[in-house]
């Protein structure tokens, strides 16, 4: 049986949650809040926009910055997580969310040129 990580996953930002509920997506953001049990935390997006993560599992490390999560988009318009990772600098350079944000509009609205996107209709 396949689990998340073995099926293609959506690129997404907040504007673009309700079209995924149900689906497995990927979604890069700033941790902005933790909750004290650790068992959710808020991320906000490149349009400063903020989406509640929900864990099965309390969290074990100090979650900050850049952080990129697996998971499946509930109907409450939270992300179920799956899996998630922290991205770090690289050579002391900053993840530019806004222009991420900019990428995951292009990568959108011209899926004929990128076709690894997953259709919002499978």
């Amino acid at each position: 049986m396949s689990t998340i990580l073995d099926v293609p996953k959506s690129r997404i930002n907040l504007s673009m949650l309700g079209a995924y509920i149900g689906k497995p997506v990927c979604f890069v953001g700033r941790v902005e809040k933790v909750h004290p049990t650790g068992k959710m935390f808020t991320v906000v997006d490149g349009e400063r926009q903020s989406v509640c993560v929900e864990l099965n599992d309390p969290v074990e490390e100090e979650l900050s910055g850049i952080v990129e999560v697996i998971g499946i988009v509930s109907n409450k318009g939270a992300l179920m997580a799956t899996t998630f990772s922290m991205l770090r600098d690289e050579k002391g350079i900053p993840f530019d969310l806004e222009l991420y944000n900019e990428a995951l509009k292009v990568i959108h609205d011209f899926p004929q040129h990128y076709p690894f996107v997953v259709s919002s209709s499978v």
